[in-house]
C-alpha cells in the first residue's frame, strides 16, 4: 500500500524512534485506505491484532489512520490512560487534526508522535536497559 513515499516513511519512523527515546513506553502507526466501522473500534481492533497490550507496563500508544476514509484515532493501553488527563487524547486529536485539514497527514502524525512522546517521557521515563517491546515500522493494513 503505498500511502507514503520512503521519506515519509523514514520521517514517521523518526518520530517514533524520537519519542520512544526518551521514555520506555511503545508506540505504533497504523494505516489503512478504509474505515468500515467506528474509528475507536477499529483502532482498539489494531491495538489487540499488532499486541500492543501486552507490553510490560502497558503503556502502549496507537496512532491509527485511514486515510481514504479520512478518519483516524489515537488511544492508549490501560498504563498511560491512568495517569494522563482525562482530556489527553481528545486534546492530541484536535492538535493532529489542525494538519489533516490541510492534506498534511504525515505532519498531522508526527505531531501526535510528539505529543505522545512528550507524555509518555513525563509519566515512563527511559530507564538503563529498557528495551524496544514493539517494533517502530508502520504497520499498513487492509482491512479484514
Amino acid at each position: 500500500m503505498a500511502v507514503f513515499n520512503e521519506e515519509e516513511q523514514q520521517r514517521i519512523r523518526k518520530a517514533i524512534e524520537e519519542a520512544e527515546s526518551r521514555s520506555s513506553g511503545e508506540i505504533r502507526v497504523c494505516i489503512e485506505k478504509r474505515c468500515s466501522e467506528n474509528v475507536l473500534d477499529r483502532a482498539a481492533k489494531y491495538f489487540q491484532q499488532l499486541n500492543m497490550h501486552k507490553t510490560k507496563l502497558r503503556h502502549g500508544v496507537l496512532v491509527y489512520v485511514a486515510t481514504v476514509d479520512r478518519k483516524f484515532a489515537i488511544i492508549g493501553d490501560a498504563g498511560i490512560n491512568q495517569v494522563v488527563p482525562p482530556d489527553f487524547w481528545d486534546t492530541t486529536r484536535d492538535d493532529m487534526l489542525q494538519h489533516f485539514k490541510y492534506g498534511d497527514i504525515v505532519e498531522g502524525i508526527v505531531t501526535g508522535l510528539k505529543i505522545a512522546g512528550e507524555q509518555l517521557q513525563k509519566y515512563f521515563p527511559h530507564h538503563d536497559g529498557d528495551q524496544n517491546e514493539l517494533p517502530d515500522d508502520i504497520a499498513f493494513m487492509d482491512g479484514d
